[in-house]
């Protein structure tokens, strides 16, 4: 709550929400139905975990991937795997996601950015080290959890700079 401000970006589980009111321990935000289709903000329970991020300030450091809170869809796990000390999640996740995974990329699950261990037919697998499982609510995810998930920005401009322009021929503004 350090330094939180009206109209300051707060990333709630992976989606970039708006601080509309605060107050010295909490704060409130507007869900619009975009972000309801989009990720799994609309089933969460009263009192249920969240993953709360403020924005990179410019000149910080960027530790791990380009993440900004613009959820592409949800995913559901399908399997937890203990492997040493980490757990290997496997995610099932949508093609339109699913086109911009690599093994060895990244991915922002629940806004926690994440390296793709393994791309599989229908999702992939992610680790969640030690100290990840023990400071977001990744470590509490269970079979059949549904998560948030964001594709790389970076692949999705490559795309779209080498496929040009796609959807209605039409211009939506103008003569």
């Amino acid at each position: 709550m350090d330094d939180l401000h009206l109209g300051d970006s707060i990333s709630v589980s992976g989606a970039c929400l708006t601080v509309t009111s605060l107050n010295r321990s909490s704060f409130s935000v507007n869900v619009v139905p975009e972000t309801l289709r989009r990720t799994n903000l609309g089933s969460l329970s009263v009192g249920e975990g969240v993953n709360l991020e403020r924005s990179l300030a410019m000149g910080g450091r960027l530790g791990g991937h380009i993440v900004q809170g613009h959820v592409d869809a949800t995913g559901t796990i399908y399997d937890i795997a203990k492997e040493a000390d980490a757990l290997l999640l496997s995610i099932a996740a949508p093609q339109s996601v699913m086109r911009y995974v690599v093994e060895k990329g990244f991915i922002a699950v629940d806004g926690t950015s994440l390296t793709v261990v393994d791309c599989l037919d229908q999702g992939l697998t992610v680790t969640l080290i030690p100290y990840t499982r023990a400071n977001t609510v990744l470590g509490a995810l269970r079979v059949d959890d549904c998560v948030n998930l964001e594709a790389d920005i970076l692949a999705k401009y490559v795309e779209r700079l080498q496929n040009g322009p796609t959807g209605s021929a039409k211009p939506p503004f103008g003569p």
